[in-house]
Order: structure tokens, then sequence, then C-alpha cells
């Protein structure tokens, strides 16, 4: 969960291009950042074939909290860097706990991401060999590897370092006396780039689209050793070399850029309605996974928040459209549901990064026992995308915003297409998608209401959002965003649990939203509104009608079962004016990360 980039090549800026670097993947991780620097020799020690880090050794900056608009101070001329953002898991937020993490003497570097399990156990080990200055995992290895190259080479060191870790890490390392970065990788990202006399290494791809194109996402137990020319990848436990071929990303640099908008997330909430259409272009992918469920006896949408809301919506769809009963599962609690699995079922599984740790792990488990694995995922190349069976692009593009906007709304546009195509009723999306693209459409460029409503609820501690059916995984949802990025408490429910427990939370003023499309569920809805409001409630209602009982009425035209998406537009753009009348930052949330790539 914390961001990583590395610069090693012809150019003397590497500094500079591990800063920038660092800054585009912060959505990774902005509790604290660093860099670690290897300065260029001088001219005279370069004629005499030495390296000015040999005496300097590795020049280190690193501060707490977000690296926003941080400069750094005097970098000197390099060739050699690394970079992290971090999100704390072992030790507090303090500069002596950000990374890169030194070693006694100074001329070796790590930084890392995940948790290693047994730090402990090797710190007894290491005994009073080495002084540490930080409360974290981290830098257990960096004094192993000091320990070990002593008797080995710097890559073997870190390669036997890592071999004596246990849990999901990855590990970069660099040293004054060496010109390469060696990175390995078991359960957490790491991606290569290859460039022309220069390479890169990082957490996510999308940090290096502004270098590269080409690229390789390392597998688990693979090292790779940077050098200017060249990419080697070895297997940690044989050391052989292995032959790669490298991926070619398809994404434009420009998607990862703000283009104008105040933030990633209203960029990426007004791309929606583009990527609405372009799914419903495309039928050969639901085609695909029609034809694994067909196949399977017992099919499972799994997923981690967001992902897991649209899993939920897939069981309505599935049952209301193609009259078919499908499970859905909180991917960290699928392990308790395992003993059901078999090599008849189909795991269909969804993720924004590929990368989600209770995902991975959830998968790899349904693996084991036979069942055939499907994805519909935002990364390809991911890990999600290599060890599924049949994996799906989600055709989002690159989403840099922590709360999640158009890769949910990809994903449920995914999942409405399915359920057609498993009724046997594909000829009807083209005219669903349509009403669905330009509502979206229609309800962005008409925010001003929304933006408006906003300002009464800044200072309320509750905001409770209410429906039925298809509605009630879109409640979750709408609650999600706004928890994510106001901070105020959002409870998404059922509209008929209502008097089954939270009730009893509201009291005059409260705000609840109440969802009530177009569809057999209406009457019901409304009903709840009425309960809502006769306890002093102010009633939000997100319709395709007026009804008295709203105290405020948003207008959501009737798009049959794609009526879920603008509705859950209306709850993103109603969370992100609320974090934006509190002056927050609705990119990166306080606590929390883009990909979760921890347990």
């Amino acid at each position: 969960m914390c961001g990583i980039f590395g610069y090693i090549g012809k150019r003397s800026d590497a500094t500079d291009i591990v800063f920038k670097g660092i800054k585009t993947l912060e959505y990774r991780g902005y509790d604290s950042w660093g860099v670690g620097i290897i300065p260029n020799a001088p001219t005279s020690s370069r004629k005499a074939g030495l390296r000015g880090a040999t005496t300097k050794g590795i020049v280190v900056e690193k501060q707490i909290g977000k690296i926003g608009d941080a400069k750094l101070h005097n970098p000197p001329a390099s060739s050699l860097a690394i970079a992290h953002t971090r999100w704390a898991t072992h030790g507090g937020v303090t500069q002596a706990n950000a990374h890169p993490h030194l070693d006694c003497t100074g001329n070796i570097a790590v930084i890392h991401n995940g948790i290693i399990e047994n730090y402990d156990t090797l710190k007894k080990q290491l005994s009073n060999k080495h002084t540490y200055v930080s409360e974290t995992d981290s830098e257990v290895a960096v004094h192993m590897i000091e320990e070990k190259m002593k008797a080995l080479p710097f890559s073997e060191a870190v390669r036997q370092t890592f071999l004596a870790c246990t849990g999901s890490n990855a590990l970069v390392a660099i040293n004054a006396h060496s010109d390469e970065i060696v990175a390995i990788r078991n359960g957490s990202p790491l991606v290569v780039g290859y460039g022309d006399h220069e390479q890169f290494i990082a957490s996510d791809a999308a940090g290096l689209l502004p270098y590269t194109k080409k690229v390789h996402f390392l597998e688990d137990n693979e090292i790779a050793i940077l050098t200017k020319n060249n990419i080697e990848i070895i297997d940690i436990k044989t050391n052989k070399k292995k032959y790669i071929t490298p991926t070619i990303l398809t994404w434009t640099r420009a998607a990862t850029t703000k283009a104008g908008f105040d933030s990633y997330m209203e960029k990426e909430l007004n791309e929606q309605p583009d990527i609405i259409h372009k799914i419903s272009l495309e039928r050969a992918h639901s085609e695909k996974l029609t034809e694994a469920i067909h196949k399977a006896r017992g099919t499972y949408l799994i997923g981690c928040g967001s992902a897991y809301y649209a899993c939920l919506a897939g069981t309505y769809l599935f049952s209301t459209i193609a009259k078919r009963h499908i499970n859905a599962t909180v991917a960290s609690e699928f392990t308790f549901q395992e003993d059901f699995i078999n090599d008849k079922s189909l795991v269909i599984a969804l993720s924004q990064s590929g990368e989600t740790m209770d995902i991975i792990d959830a998968v790899k488990r349904a693996k084991a026992k036979g069942a055939t694995i499907a994805s519909i995922v935002n990364v390809e190349g991911s890990t999600l995308w290599r060890i599924s069976d049949l994996p799906i692009p989600c055709g989002a593009g690159p989403e840099v915003s922590v709360a999640s906007t158009k890769d949910l709304i990809a994903k449920l546009s995914h999942l409405i297409a399915l359920s057609y195509c498993l009724a046997e009723k594909k000829q009807e999306t083209p005219a669903i998608f349509k009403k669905a693209a330009l509502e979206t459409r229609r309800v962005i460029f008409n925010k001003k209401a929304i933006v408006q409503l906003a300002t009464q609820f800044i200072k309320k501690e509750h905001i409770f959002i209410v429906g039925r059916g298809l509605s009630y995984p879109a409640t979750l949802e709408i609650a999600m965003k706004i928890k994510e990025i106001s901070y105020i408490h959002a409870e998404g429910m059922a509209a008929g649990e209502l008097k089954h427990g939270t009730l009893a939370l509201v009291e005059k003023g409260t705000p609840c939203v109440v969802l009530a499309p177009n569809d057999e569920t209406y009457g019901a809805n409304i009903a709840a509104a009425m309960e809502l409001r006769a306890r002093g409630a102010i009633i939000i209602g997100i319709s395709h009608t007026h009804n008295v009982v709203f105290d405020h009425y948003i207008e959501v035209a009737d798009c049959g079962p794609a009526t879920i998406i603008p509705t859950i537009v209306v709850g993103q753009l109603l969370a992100l004016a609320i974090a934006t009348e509190k002056g927050l930052d609705p990119d990166k949330p306080r606590n929390l990360a883009k990909s979760v790539t921890v347990k």
C-alpha cells in the first residue's frame, strides 16, 4: 500500500524523476515520503573509474505528511535513485520510520512495501551487531543485507535476505558501491519499465507512463536486477535467469493527469458517460463470461469495498434479468465459505488494481480447489489478471483518486451487459446503455443543485441512505463515498431494515437520502421516506418523479436496471461537494490508500 519508484540510466536528474514518480503514486500512501540518491562521481573520480558515492554514501531526504508541493533541498546530480511514499503499517508516522532505510555504513538503502511477519526473530538473530533508528520491520531487511554482504555480492545478499523474510512483501535495494537496483516481490506488486539506456521500477504501472509503455509485471518470487542498459529477471528460488516478453501498456500519459479539473476524483467522475458508452459497444466479453457461467455449477462474485457492492448489485441483476442465482461474497470472508468450492465452480473476481491482497488470497485458494477463475479487472497484467483463467479488462483507464468512481461504474456496466447476455436479450442493451450514459452526463452537467444541497450537510454527524432491491447496493456505495472523503458517518441500508434498529438514531434534522427508482420497489421506498419524515428527518429523494414526502428532490430519469448508474453518480457528486465544502482533499482521504496489498 506504499508508492515505490526507482530510476537508473543515462540522465543525471534521477532525483527529479523519482520525486515526480512518487508524486504520481501518492494515492498508494501519503503518511510520509523519502528519496535515496547515489550521487554521480565528480569528473576526476570518473576518470579514475570510481563512483563519487563510494565516499559520499547514499544521500537520503525524508519528511512526514503528504508530498503535495514539497521540494527537495539541493539534491546532488545522480543517475540512480529510489523513492517511496508510505502508508504506515508498522511503526508510527515519523521521519525516522519513513523510507528509505539505511544500513549502519550509509551505503545500502531499502524501500519496502508489505509486512515482514518474522521481523522480530530476524532482528534477534542480528543481536547487537547493528544500530536501529526506526520502529519499522523494514529496517531489519537493510541490516540483514549489510550482514550478508560481508560474504556475498550485493544482489545475492538481497536475495537471501528476502528468502529469510515471511509475509507479502516488495523490496527494492540499492548499494553505493554497485550500479544496479535490486528488486524482489512476493504478494506485493512491482513493475519494471524498459527504456533507452535507462530502466524504471514502480509499484504501479501508471507511474511509468511518462517514460515508457514497455513493462514487465513481476511475478511472485522474481528478482529484477536493473542496470543502465538491461533488466535481468531471475527466479528467487532456483536463482536461474528467466526470459521475459514485456507487456505494452495501452493507457495514455494524459489519462494520469487532472486535465484541468480541481481533483482526480472530479476528472474521473466526468469520464463516466464515455466509459458506459464504450462498454456498450463490447459484446465479446459478456459472451465469454456467459459461456463460463453456463459451464459452471455454482458461480461466485467476490470483491472488496466498492467492488463488492458491484458484486451485490450483480446478484439482483442476474436474478431480475436473467432469472439466475449467483452468490456474492466479500473477498476477505470468502475463505470461510470455500468448502462449497470445487472443480466445477466459477469464481468471478472484481478488482480495480488487481493487486488487493484479500482478492488475490481468495482467488488462489479457490484455484487450488480446481475452480475456474474469471475476473473483471482494471489493470491488465496485474496479479489478478495473470492468475485468472478468463481475465476481462474493465476498461475504465487509470484511476488515481483513492475513492473509486469510474471503475465501479465500469464494473456495473459489465454486469448489466452480462445479465442481458445470460438472458439472451443482448439486443436490448444498446438502448439501455444509451439512456444511462445520457442521464449520467445530464446529472453531472446539472450538479449545481447537488452542490448547493451539500452546504447543508457539512456540520451533520450522520447521513442515512435507504433503498430496496437493486437500490440497496447503491445505498451502500453512496454511503461509502460520503464516509471516505467527507469523514461524515453515513450508513446505507435496505429500507425495510429501518425499523429493526436504525430508526432509533433518526431525529429532527437528520439527513436521509431515499432512492426511489421507477421499479417494483418505488412504493415501499416512499413508505420508508414517510417513516423517516415522521421522526423529523430531512428527506432527499433521488427518483424519476417528485413526491410530496421529499424535502429536496434530485431527478434521475428512468433507465431501467441501469438507473443504478446515474443514481450512484448523484451520490459521488454529493460526497465530492461535501468534501470540497469542508476543505478536504477528495483524492487522498485520511487513513486510506488505493490498493490494499496487506491483509
